[in-house]
């Protein structure tokens, strides 16, 4: 247990929160999906002197110097993910799974292009295409549905019609509460069929497919993939870009194709979205690739699961009421209305 004894000495009011909070999480069962407990040692590189230092740019591409030792730790995230996820690129920069999500779009896009993603109603993200969102604003959003609450099932007939009718230019696999696996494979036809590019959103479920206990939508052609470094995955606040393709140099504007999505991508985070990258997230997030790569979180994957369907089974036995009647992923969702009478 972390002792804080400098923070205490400095501001006793910062403190008490702090443990305050750790209290609460010890004590406490937490059942918010997206979050999750980070190890000892991926808070220690959280807080660690990486903090200080600023990294514009991209290993060996940086705009100041005293880089040594933050190309080698972004180096390693990048190896560590890429092995992971059997991609050919990693951007390990993006400060949040929202931004990732932007700057895959601006990636791919321009404004007043379409994106087709689930319906926020149905499991989708606000970054999704939500009309509360600033996204909305800037590209066009057509949504697929499921068409079976009861099973969970998406109408795929449905999503094929919509994109021949809209031509979008991304088809984007992904969800925040969308307890089922998707069949990416069908996706993936469909992405084809109207010459869009594959995208998965994966920042529920990164830790499982890492683990290899859930598909990996690039088994399945997909083109990108987007995910948060917390949630199943383990690790600090932060997100990933993953992308199939040639890595380019950064510093160069590449054409717009899918060879060159890596370049594209690292382009978009910078200097498109963000400035200096936060070299603290960075060196907490290759900690957690390096513990999501032993065999040890295979086990706790796999025991994820098992004690997401055990939990989805007596919470059903008990007369709970769960949208798509079960879970295959580590997500349930409770229609409160029908179990509970809930306004």
């Amino acid at each position: 247990m972390p002792i804080y004894t400098a923070l205490q000495a400095s501001d006793p009011d910062v403190y008490a929160t702090v443990i305050g909070e750790m209290r609460r999480e010890q004590n406490g069962i937490e059942l918010i999906a997206s979050e999750n407990y980070v190890s000892p040692a991926v808070l220690e590189a959280l807080g660690s002197p990486f903090t200080n230092k600023y990294s514009e740019g991209f290993p060996g591409k940086r705009y100041y110097g005293g880089q040594e030792f933050t190309d080698k730790v972004e180096n390693l995230a990048i190896d560590r993910a890429k092995k992971l996820f059997r991609c050919d690129h990693a951007n390990v920069q993006p400060s949040s799974g929202a931004g990732a999500n932007v700057a895959a779009y601006f990636a791919w896009m321009e404004p007043g292009d379409c994106v087709l993603g689930m319906d926020l109603s149905h499991g989708g993200h606000l970054t999704h295409g939500a009309p509360v969102s600033h996204m909305s604003k800037l590209f066009r959003f057509v949504r697929y549905k499921m068409k079976d609450v009861e099973t969970g099932a998406i109408d795929y007939d449905e999503m094929r019609e919509v994109a021949k009718r809209e031509k979008p230019k991304i088809i984007l696999a992904g969800f925040s509460a969308y307890p089922r696996e998707l069949d990416y494979a069908a996706f993936k036809s469909i992405a084809d069929e109207v010459g869009a590019l594959a995208m998965a959103d994966m920042a529920h479920i990164a830790g499982m497919i890492a683990a290899g206990v859930l598909k990996n939508p690039f088994d399945f052609g997909f083109h990108m993939m987007t995910t948060t470094t917390h949630k199943t995955l383990r690790g600090p606040r932060g997100a990933m870009i993953l992308t199939r393709g040639t890595v380019g140099n950064p510093l160069k504007a590449p054409e717009k194709t899918i060879e060159n999505l890596p370049t594209l991508v690292d382009r978009s985070i910078f200097p498109g979205l963000q400035g200096g990258p936060h070299m603290h997230q960075t060196a907490a997030i290759a900690v957690a690739l390096g513990e999501a790569s032993t065999p040890a979180f295979k086990v706790y994957a796999q025991q994820i699961l098992k004690n997401a369907k055990h939990m989805a089974k007596k919470l059903m036995d008990s007369g709970c009421k769960l949208v798509t009647n079960g879970t295959d992923n580590h997500l349930m969702v409770v229609d409160c209305v029908t179990s509970w009478n809930m306004p």
